[in-house]
């Protein structure tokens, strides 16, 4: 068949042999419980027998040799760096059947049903529902009763919420330890409509609401999220400032010793601030913190914000989603908005003509280094 020792599986017996530098195993009997596969050694394809380690881990036979496999820990940290890699879910997919973890069966299912020819997939859809109805209890039971799933992948939570205040702190810790929670939304009690939010749309008031916990925003660990949602929360700069701080409690996931100028930024990459209004003071604080350096999304939509917090985004360097509506910016803010360094790579800026006047929309029309989809939309106004 090609390689040494021409090996021949039976549905249950081993009818020929592997010879190193392969492995070995016997010419008859009943089947191992793993059999020889292709795997990968660094940059290289490998063809091994999985068996347990000395530790009970497991490894790969090579003759002699056992390479030890990847501890999960460290698996799921490259998922959660690397959430679209479907190979890498297969593997960690086998980590979970060894354990008796459904949720191993549940990656290949959905795998497995993007795969599958259209008439055949709603059998698979019935399968996947059965084993989420039957299991989705117990995966959440690592979860405090305080937080609320709203995204999944493969069973795990990816997404929750958290009503907050002053003990919220506590439960959202918790809620992190999930292998795959990354994005948090923050809700309140006296939660409302967003078209009902905004009683006086025209006020430049950046105090906080007086029923939501601002300083206990400072108590956040924010080195696991990749987002951070608190659309709808009126924090005001107090709490933008304690957001900014928040580093400062848990130096041992970021390097707080850094100056304002660091390139290091955090893994937090979308950012939903619609009607807090932080104001010019509340985004600078944020800007000058490290651990928001790495945001690629930004909703600003309501916050009070004038050509001096237009200035304060250009820290934001990897910007390619920017909603500033509803902030009046004037000329003076387009002026600011198209010397930032991200300026020519937005994929999607949100601005109305009121917040930028004749002027600044004319600005924004003839501007050469921006997207032309935008520079064409601002023709049209």
């Amino acid at each position: 068949m090609g390689f040494p020792g021409h090996l021949w599986w039976g549905r249950r017996q081993i009818l020929g042999r592997i010879v190193p530098p392969y492995g070995s195993l016997l010419t008859s009997g009943t089947l191992p419980r793993y059999r020889p596969r292709l795997h990968r050694e660094g940059s290289n394809w490998a063809v091994g027998v999985p068996e347990r380690g000395p530790a009970g881990g497991l490894g790969v036979s090579h003759g002699t040799a056992s390479v030890p496999r990847v501890k999960l820990a460290t698996l799921e940290q490259r998922l959660r760096d690397h959430p679209g890699d479907a190979a890498m879910w297969l593997s960690y997919s086998d980590r979970l059947r060894e354990r008796g973890d459904a949720r191993g069966r549940l990656i290949r299912l959905e795998q497995s049903r993007a795969r599958t020819r259209p008439a055949d997939r709603g059998a698979v859809g019935r399968e996947i529902e059965e084993l989420v109805r039957e299991h989705r209890r117990s995966w959440d039971a690592g979860l405090p009763p305080e937080a609320t799933v709203l995204e999944r992948r493969y069973g795990f939570a990816t997404k929750i919420a958290v009503e907050w205040s002053e003990s919220a702190p506590a439960p959202v810790d918790r809620a992190l330890r999930g292998p795959f929670v990354t994005a948090l939304r923050i809700t309140s009690r006296n939660d409302v409509p967003s078209d009902e939010w905004d009683t006086d749309p025209d006020s430049d008031e950046t105090e906080p609401a007086p029923n939501f916990e601002s300083g206990t925003l400072a108590t956040l660990d924010l080195s696991r999220l990749d987002e951070l949602d608190l659309s709808y929360q009126r924090i005001g700069t107090l709490g933008a400032q304690a957001l900014a701080a928040s580093a400062y409690f848990h130096s041992e996931a970021t390097d707080v010793t850094a100056p304002a100028t660091s390139t290091t930024a955090g893994r937090l990459k979308t950012l939903d601030l619609r009607y807090c209004r932080v104001g010019d003071v509340g985004l600078a604080a944020l800007a000058a913190s490290p651990q928001f350096g790495g945001v690629r999304c930004l909703h600003l939509q309501r916050n009070a914000l004038s050509a001096a917090g237009v200035r304060s985004l250009h820290r934001f360097a990897g910007l390619t989603e920017l909603d500033l509506r509803y902030n009046g910016i004037g000329e003076e803010g387009v002026r600011a908005l198209l010397e930032a360094p991200f300026a020519g790579s937005l994929g999607r800026m949100l601005l109305n003509p009121d917040d930028v006047g004749s002027d600044g929309a004319k600005l924004l029309a003839s501007a050469p280094h921006i997207p032309a989809a935008l520079r064409m939309y601002w023709r049209s106004v």
